[in-house]
């Protein structure tokens, strides 16, 4: 049975300027970069089709302005968009009340955002139930639930801490258990990790990893970091100048680059780390019978058989079925792009 997505996005177009109702429709809704030019306007998202599955991480990354930021806003409505539709469970964001939209994010959706968003004046305790009480639920039960949450997320034993008494990655951590709060189906993270040094942030993307095993949201983060976007994500959508360039799983984007822009963001990625042998291998060609190498295998771990076999070697899939073959010049033309063997 196929599985529906959980968000549909469809068409999805943000555009700033006077009017930018009136300058899609001038335009018969599919304006040109020249046309944005010419009268001024600025095209933030432009027409974004993409689907997201239950349980999937999706990454959206692109340069500064790129319109990954304006895009997550559009989907929530946070900022409306100008165009297009949003579906979630089906449901048509666009036809919702402002009263709907609230009871959607207050029950549906979770945000994390790069600057933490934290009540000084409030503790860790308070902070986590803040939005259960917005909701109106009894202080037993939301103390009770943010306890939950700020075990979930290591934190116990700092429930009357303060935000100033804590350290950024423990003041992340909060923001998260904050989001969890309300047991959202979908989870939007807009840069959560980037204000932190480097090694909290890795110990923050294990965290958020471990989570996930857990419990298993729907997820779209939003990331300038192609390291982060690999290790983390099922998918990856590349933005540029308000477009989506590129929505492929890490390995097919580092082994098949779209174009020279998505080429420059793979360029400095641990290609034998993130490629799997299944993205490379020649499906016309079956290997004979023998020694096979799986296809979700990482280059990494099959690379000293592949590169020592003078013949392609067979591929298969999670139940054995052969996919294909891999061979030494494959191999080394994937790890080594641009050069030959």
């Amino acid at each position: 049975m196929q599985v529906k997505p959980k968000i549909s996005c469809r068409s999805i177009w943000k555009v700033f300027g006077a009017g930018p109702a009136e300058f899609m429709a001038r335009h018969g809704n599919n304006p040109q970069p020249a046309d944005f030019k010419a009268e001024g306007y600025i095209g933030a998202a432009r027409n974004v089709s993409f689907d997201v599955y239950p349980g999937e991480i999706l990454m959206i990354m692109g340069l500064s302005g790129s319109g990954k930021s304006t895009l997550v806003r559009a989907i929530t409505r946070l900022n409306d968009p100008t165009a297009g539709s949003v579906l979630i469970d089906g449901v048509d964001l666009m036809q919702a009340s402002p009263k709907e939209l609230v009871e959607l994010r207050r029950h549906k959706m979770g945000m994390v955002f790069q600057n933490f968003g934290l009540l000084p004046h409030r503790t860790v305790l308070s902070n986590v139930a803040f939005p259960l009480e917005v909701r109106g639920t009894p202080k037993d039960e939301r103390e009770k639930r943010a306890r939950e949450m700020i075990r979930l997320v290591g934190l116990e034993g700092r429930e009357a801490y303060f935000p100033r008494e804590l350290s950024g990655g423990q003041q992340q951590r909060v923001g998260i258990a904050r989001s969890l709060a309300v047991g959202p189906d979908i989870w939007f993270l807009d840069e959560p990790f980037s204000a932190l040094d480097p090694l909290i942030r890795r110990e923050m993307q294990d965290e958020f990893l471990r989570l996930q095993k857990i419990l298993k949201k729907t997820i779209i983060f939003i990331t300038h970091d192609f390291a982060e976007a690999a290790r983390l994500g099922d998918r990856i959508g590349i933005m540029k100048d308000g477009e989506l360039v590129q929505l492929a799983p890490p390995a097919e984007m580092v082994a098949n680059p779209a174009n020279d822009y998505v080429r420059e963001f793979t360029r400095e990625a641990p290609r034998d780390q993130i490629i799997t042998v299944g993205s490379i291998c020649d499906r016309d060609d079956a290997a004979p019978g023998g020694e096979a190498v799986a296809a979700d295998a990482k280059l990494h771990e099959v690379a000293s058989k592949v590169l020592s076999s003078q013949s392609p070697i067979a591929v298969v899939g999670s139940d054995g079925t052969p996919l294909g073959s891999v061979s030494r010049q494959s191999m080394i033309a994937a790890l080594y792009p641009g050069r030959t063997q």
